[in-house]
């Protein structure tokens, strides 16, 4: 708790049973809240959650931008983090990018995956994937940006109360930077190391590749 500043941790979840389980095992004991929200899961994702102390969410819209606007309607921390329930992200990067946002006098940090080339727990067509959307964002965009597909986020309160996403899906993860941007908010990356998946892949990789595409395209010009 940077400052005496409250943090939540919010996780969306869809069927993430093993890897959310894996996650609540570390040490969490800088974090004031644990937000799960639930996104229709047919596996005991919501049963891992309540076992570990953490805050449900259930939200019956089915997609990633969904999932987050709920779980941030009923986050009360000061400052809010994110990340998947795969155990892909590296929770104890935590402390030293909550770190960063304070000292840096920082809005909002991106945790950036690519800062290094391909980490090995990417596929190569994931990466490439990665690469592709993140160079359309900035040339679309005027931004140097090296991960615009990440999904674990460090941000104060203040950026959901001017930037508004609107995407209920995968597209979610770069709106929410793209308008922090736009709103004025200060941005940074910090790299980060990038771990294997827990459990089943839910990612549709060139169907949510696209739709990705096709939303930073609607973004800059519509």
């Amino acid at each position: 708790m940077p400052g005496n500043r409250k943090v939540s941790l919010v996780i969306p979840c869809y069927n993430e049973q093993e890897g959310l389980g894996e996650m609540l095992k570390n040490d969490l004991s800088f974090i004031d809240e644990i937000l799960v929200v639930d996104n229709n899961s047919t596996d005991s994702t919501a049963e891992v959650a309540l076992k570990n102390g953490c805050k449900l969410i259930t939200e019956r819209r089915q997609g990633y931008g969904a999932a987050y606007k709920a779980g941030f309607k009923y986050a009360t921390g000061d400052i809010i983090v994110t990340m998947d329930g795969d155990n892909s992200y590296p929770l104890d990067e935590i402390p030293g990018l909550l770190q960063a946002l304070t000292e840096g006098g920082l809005d909002f940090i991106s945790a950036c995956r690519l800062g290094r080339g391909r980490p090995e727990s990417m596929s190569l067509t994931n990466y490439a994937g990665n690469r592709i959307l993140t160079l359309i964002a900035r040339v679309l965009f005027s931004w140097k940006i090296k991960d615009s597909q990440s999904g674990m986020w460090v941000f104060r309160r203040e950026v959901l109360e001017k930037a508004k996403p609107k995407s209920n899906g995968m597209a979610f993860s770069e709106e929410i930077k793209i308008e922090a941007v736009r709103k004025g908010f200060r941005f940074a990356e910090v790299d980060i190391p990038y771990h294997e998946r827990v459990g089943r892949t839910k990612l549709n990789k060139w169907k949510d590749g696209a739709l990705n595409m096709v939303f930073l395209l609607y973004k800059r010009f519509c």
